[in-house]
């Protein structure tokens, strides 16, 4: 039997930091799904998640952002094979993301090689294709960092969540417009759930065939615009369409006074990023980019799994949104988790099982 396959179905010990998280969550039940053992690493103060996740393994409260608090992970877990992270600033604020995306997912790689961890699996994001923003450049800084580090690594860049593209939809059941912003349909994504997302990672953490690569993916499609999204959220609420511009300036006219003031404030500066982050959201495609035409091309970004956007957005108008919000990053943000009859994140509602 070839050595991958062996690999892929012996039971490995997985060390997962942002384990609390929408996509951590999920990828800790797809490892011990599989039958691999998991040592969730997680912030303090969410007990019922940290219930959750003791059901695949050791849970530790831990600070990733301070090396000291992360380094006795070594010796809790001396026989981790791989790593993996899921680690993301929840603001994408300048000093969180160096904080979080870069010094903690550093913290967190020296404590996994310290523990024996020949492979580490990074979640990261498409975005950082057209780096303008902070956070980017913070995830961009640590991919270089793993990719020196001399351990085996897969850098996962996915596309839009289901979950970021839900956030609307309280306004239509409402009777409100969706909401666009400047002219034309809008930028195109291949979103992805949370299920085929952590099994992508799962993958790419056993197979030894695609090691020491960056591994873009998308969800099985199509691809969507913002106005294909609204129509189709009208259609299943079985209602008229009904759209409301916005001009892009109005990012500008956000974040340009904020930027002149943040040379003075600090805390106005932050918020002059989160305008550009709203801006770029909303002008550029989640779409792996071709470097030599600088287009972004639906075609050409993998695509993985069979979770379709539009059967989450059924699933959502039944049963409704809750669990986890994606905080400032988020336009119109009241994201959900997706869950099943069972009530467990990543999971399928029961009619699709």
């Amino acid at each position: 039997m070839p050595f991958h396959i062996l690999w892929a179905n012996r039971r490995t010990d997985v060390m997962l930091a942002g384990a609390s998280g929408y996509i951590g969550r999920a990828v800790a039940a797809e490892f011990a799904g599989r039958g691999h053992h998991v040592t969730s690493v997680v912030r303090r103060g969410d007990p019922t998640v940290t219930r959750y996740l003791q059901r695949f393994g050791p849970v530790y409260e831990l600070d990733v952002t301070d090396a000291d608090s992360v380094a006795p992970l070594a010796l809790k877990r001396p026989a981790v094979r791989v790593a993996v992270s899921c680690l993301a600033s929840r603001s994408g604020e300048p000093a969180d993301a160096w904080r979080v995306d870069y010094q903690a997912n550093v913290n967190f790689l020296e404590a996994a090689r310290a523990a024996g961890a020949t492979r580490f699996v990074l979640l990261s994001a498409i975005c950082v294709q057209n780096p303008r923003l902070e956070f980017q450049r913070a995830k961009l800084a640590f991919e270089a960092k793993l990719a020196a580090s001399g351990l085996s690594y897969a850098i996962v860049r996915p596309t839009a969540y289901f979950k970021s593209l839900a956030g609307q939809i309280p306004r239509l059941r409402q009777g409100k417009p969706f909401v666009l912003f400047g002219d034309g349909p809008g930028p195109a994504c291949l979103p992805i759930s949370e299920r085929d997302l952590a099994s992508f990672i799962v993958d790419r953490s056993i197979d030894e065939e695609r090691w020491n690569g960056i591994f873009p993916v998308g969800g099985p499609g199509p691809a969507v615009t913002p106005q294909a999204r609204g129509e189709m959220l009208f259609r299943l609420l079985g209602r008229p369409a009904r759209f409301r511009r916005l001009p892009l300036g109005i990012f500008d006219a956000v974040g340009a006074p904020l930027s002149w003031l943040g040379r003075g404030i600090p805390s106005l500066a932050a918020k002059a990023e989160l305008a550009r982050i709203g801006r770029f959201y909303a002008t550029e495609p989640m779409l792996l980019k071709d470097p030599e035409t600088g287009r972004y091309e639906a075609h050409r970004t993998p695509a993985h799994g069979e979770d379709t956007l539009e059967d989450f957005y059924r699933h959502v108008i039944a049963q409704g949104l809750g669990g986890q919000e994606l905080g400032a990053q988020a336009i119109f943000s009241l994201p959900a988790g997706r869950r099943g009859s069972t009530g467990r994140p990543g999971r399928r509602p029961a009619a699709r099982q």
